[in-house]
């Protein structure tokens, strides 16, 4: 879903006057309406402590507070909008910049070279990750240990469904199961919140336990019902270490009625290989019951390569920072494709994350991607959207490309 760009208040940081008449011009050609000018990054700072923004266009290179400095503030300030980058300086500027205001957890959009192309501009305005202010979704700072151990003891934790699609024909493939927790005030609070609490304190076992169980279970009464889909389950580093783990794998997808090939375990390789032994062993286990077994976020780590050597991984999903913008970046794109050479000489399967424009789901295509997930499919959603959804996609039979 597409934002309403008439509803959107834009802060424009930009020292050049030329440059801001430029994109006020552009912004109004498009529908927004409420535009808001600042010559560099301390004026930028001081409109905000008056007026909200939901979005700020930022040059680099100004005088007094240049833009980066600007970005650091703006972080510190706790800003939750969302951020375009411009410059006419180099590309690789650019993306060093976007990178490093991702580092500083600000919701950046894009980042684009000047002149501004009024096409590339309203596609980025309207990515549904644009809507920051609403408050949806929005990771809280710190959840306490009780406060986790609670929503555990309610069934507050749910379980959401991102649709994986072949690329080749459109169809869905799959789902990657999500954990949410849905609090009785209607916040939906993201996984970032509370996994790295899970983990600290000893719960992450019986999270992810509970989890593959309610997902399994779904993908059980699916398939019963007719509806063909295989699933997805996150797993992490400390799962590894249970002797049983794979055990309980296999038991509770028998239960649910699903054959092995219908599991796919996701292992994020940045930390899978902190302790060698039991990971190994418990992952070679997993393979010899079937489960397939996907390297995650594949390109973010420090060994991949020693991961892809030792571990009998079936799935190479590559990380979104190596997907999205890579049509127009040719570095990323360089990246994306040595992944993708590199799977297939794997004989692996391979899944791209983070797809959010045609020209990206172009390429990956041409690339002869396998799977793809992402918003220009659908965002995460609950079971029974799930399911709503993919009757529609099928009776359409949903593609983009």
């Amino acid at each position: 879903m597409t934002r309403d760009l008439a509803s959107l208040n834009v802060l424009v940081v930009d020292d050049a006057q030329f440059s801001r008449n430029m994109l006020i011009a552009t912004l109004k050609s498009l529908g927004v309406t409420s535009v808001v000018c600042a010559a560099d990054g301390r004026e930028a700072l001081s409109s905000l402590q008056s007026a909200s923004a939901d979005i700020v266009i930022c040059d680099l290179n100004m005088p007094e507070m240049d833009g980066i400095e600007f970005l650091r503030h703006l972080a510190a300030a706790d800003f939750a909008g969302s951020v375009i980058l411009i410059s006419g300086e180099d590309r690789r500027i650019l993306d060093t910049v976007e990178s490093l205001a991702g580092a500083h957890d600000l919701n950046v959009l894009g980042a684009l070279e000047k002149p501004v192309r009024p096409a590339t501009l309203a596609e980025l305005l309207s990515r549904p990750s644009a809507e920051s202010n609403q408050g949806d979704g929005r990771p809280i700072e710190r959840i306490g240990l009780s406060d986790l151990e609670a929503a555990m003891n309610t069934d507050e934790l749910v379980v959401f469904y991102q649709p994986k699609i072949d690329v080749a024909t459109g169809s869905l493939s799959g789902a990657e199961s999500l954990v949410r927790w849905q609090r009785p005030d209607g916040v939906l609070v993201l996984p970032d919140a509370f996994i790295p609490v899970a983990e600290e304190h000893g719960l992450i076992d019986d999270l992810t336990r509970t989890v593959f169980t309610a997902a399994a279970r779904q993908c059980g009464a699916w398939l019963q019902a007719g509806f063909e889909v295989k699933i997805a389950v996150n797993i992490s580093m400390i799962n590894l270490r249970q002797i049983n783990f794979p055990e309980f794998i296999a038991d509770e997808a028998d239960k649910a009625g699903l054959g092995a090939g219908n599991v796919t375990l996701e292992v994020t390789e940045s930390q899978l290989m902190k302790d060698v032994a039991a990971p190994l062993e418990i992952l070679a286990r997993l393979r010899l019951k079937g489960i397939a077994l996907s390297i995650d976020d594949f390109g973010t780590g420090y060994s991949s390569m020693e991961q892809l050597n030792s571990i009998p991984f079936t799935e190479m999903k590559i990380d979104r920072a190596f997907v999205n913008g890579a049509a127009e970046n040719p570095a990323t794109r360089a990246i994306l494709e040595s992944a993708v050479d590199l799977a297939k000489k794997l004989k692996m399967s391979i899944v791209v994350e983070g797809v959010e424009t045609q020209a990206d789901w172009d390429l990956i295509a041409g690339l002869g991607v396998d799977l793809v997930q992402g918003f220009i499919v659908a965002e995460p959603m609950p079971a029974e959207a799930f399911r709503q959804w993919a009757s529609a996609w099928n009776g359409g039979r949903g593609s983009a490309g």
